[in-house]
C-alpha cells in the first residue's frame, strides 16, 4: 500500500514540470519580442532624424550659393556706380571748362551751347540709368527681405533640430558636432546677410548724392537758355517796334502778343496765293525791316521767322489749284517765303506753316468772322 502512494507521487511531478518549463519559455519569448520592438522604432526616430539633418543641410548649402550669387551682383553694382560717378565727374569738369570758356570769351556762345545739349543728353541717360539702378536695388531689398524670411524659417527649424539634437545627445554623440557645425554656418550666413544689407544702403545713398548733383546741372542749364530766351526777345521786340512804324499805315495789321497778324486781302486775291502788287509792296517792306535787324542779333542766336497761313472753314469749290485749305493756306505762307528770299532774306531763316480753317480767332458764322480767320501769322522766334 504505501509502495503503491510512493510511485502515485513520482508520477505527479511530471505535470508542474511542464507548466513551469512553459512559463519559462513564454517570458523568454515575451523578453526578446519586447527587445525587438524596442530595436526597430529607435533605428526609425534615428533614421528620420538623418534625413532631417540631410535635408537642412542641403536647404544651408541653398542658401549659401544664393548669398554667393548676391555678393556678386553687389560687386558688379558697385563697379557700375564708380564707372558712373567717374563719368559724371567728368561732365563736371566739362561744364566747369565751359562756364570758364563763356566768362572769358562771349564769342563761344554756340560752342557752350552745343556742350550744354550734350550735357542734357548725358543727364538724361544719367537720370534713367538712376531709374535702372533703383529698379534693381529694389529687387535685391526684395530679394534681401526674401532671404531673411527663409533664414527666420531655417532658424526656427534649426531650433527644433537642435532641440531633438539635445534630446538624443545621450544616444548619439555625432549629431551634436553636427548641431555646431550648423551653428556655425548660421552665424556666417547672419554675417553675410549684414553686409549685404550694408552695400545696399551705400549704394542707395550715392544714388540720391548723384541725383542731386544732375538737379544743379539742369537748374544751371535753365538758366543758361533763360539768358539765351531773353536776348532773343530784345531783338524781336526791336524787330516788332520797327514792323509797326513801317506798317502804321495800315490800320488792318493786327499785333496779338508776339505775332504780327495780316489780313489775307491785303495781301492776296480771293482763293489765290499769288502776292498781288500791294501784297508785294508789304513783304519788300517786312524783309527790309528783318534785313536791318538780322544784322545786329549776334550769330549765336539760331532765330527764325515763322509765316503760318490761316482760312476760314468755308470749304473750296471748284478750284483747279487747290483740293482743300489745307493746300491754300501752305501755298500763301511759301509764296511770302519765296518773296522774302527774292529780297536777300536766307531761307534757311524761314519756315512756312498751314493751318487751314482748324485755328481760328472768331467761331461766328458771319462774314466780319470769316474775314478775321483769313489772315497770315509772322512770328518770330528760335529754332
Amino acid at each position: 500500500m504505501t509502495a503503491a502512494r510512493q510511485q502515485r507521487r513520482s508520477l505527479n511531478i511530471w505535470p508542474g514540470f511542464v507548466d513551469a518549463t512553459a512559463s519559462l519559455l513564454m517570458v523568454v519569448v515575451f523578453a526578446l519580442l519586447f527587445t525587438i520592438i524596442g530595436h526597430l522604432v529607435l533605428s526609425t526616430a534615428l533614421s528620420s532624424r538623418d534625413e532631417a539633418l540631410a535635408k537642412f543641410k542641403s536647404r544651408v548649402s541653398q542658401l549659401t550659393e544664393m548669398l554667393s550669387m548676391e555678393q556678386a551682383e553687389a560687386a558688379k553694382l558697385r563697379q557700375r556706380l564708380s564707372v558712373k560717378t567717374a563719368n559724371l565727374d567728368g561732365a563736371n569738369n566739362q561744364l566747369s571748362l565751359q562756364r570758364q570758356t563763356i566768362q572769358d570769351k562771349e564769342k563761344l556762345l554756340a560752342a557752350r551751347d552745343a556742350i550744354i545739349t550734350d550735357h542734357q543728353n548725358t543727364i538724361a541717360t544719367q537720370t534713367e540709368m538712376i531709374k535702372t539702378l533703383g529698379i534693381e536695388i529694389k529687387a535685391l531689398i526684395a530679394l534681401r527681405d526674401r532671404i531673411k524670411q527663409d533664414l527666420t524659417k531655417e532658424i526656427a527649424a534649426h531650433d527644433v533640430v537642435k532641440q531633438r539634437l539635445q534630446e538624443e545627445s545621450a544616444l548619439n554623440i555625432k549629431s551634436l558636432a553636427q548641431m555646431e557645425l550648423l551653428n556655425r554656418q548660421l552665424e556666417e550666413l547672419r554675417q553675410q546677410f549684414a553686409a549685404l544689407s550694408n552695400a545696399l544702403e551705400i549704394a542707395e545713398k550715392n544714388i540720391a548724392d548723384k541725383q542731386t548733383t544732375i538737379d544743379d546741372l539742369g537748374s544751371r542749364l535753365n538758366t543758361a537758355l533763360a539768358k539765351k530766351a531773353q536776348k532773343l526777345q530784345k531783338y524781336r521786340s526791336e524787330f516788332f517796334g520797327r514792323l509797326r512804324e513801317a506798317l502804321s499805315q495800315y490800320p488792318n495789321i493786327r499785333i496779338d502778343g508776339d505775332r504780327f497778324i495780316f489780313p489775307s486781302e491785303l495781301l492776296f486775291e480771293s482763293g489765290s496765293d499769288k502776292l498781288g502788287r500791294d501784297g508785294v509792296q508789304q513783304v519788300k517792306q517786312l524783309a527790309k525791316t528783318l534785313a536791318e535787324i538780322a544784322k545786329i542779333i549776334p550769330d549765336d542766336i539760331d532765330w527764325i521767322l515763322r509765316i503760318d497761313g490761316h482760312t476760314d472753314k468755308r470749304p473750296i469749290v471748284n478750284s483747279p489749284y487747290f483740293q482743300s485749305n489745307w493746300e491754300l493756306s501752305s501755298a500763301r505762307a511759301i509764296s511770302i517765303i519765296r518773296e522774302m528770299i527774292n529780297n536777300g532774306i536766307p531761307a534757311n531763316r524761314m519756315v512756312a506753316a498751314g493751318f487751314a480753317e482748324y485755328h481760328p480767332v472768331a467761331t461766328a458764322n458771319t462774314p466780319e468772322a470769316y474775314a478775321r480767320n483769313r489772315r497770315i501769322e509772322l512770328k518770330l522766334s528760335s529754332r
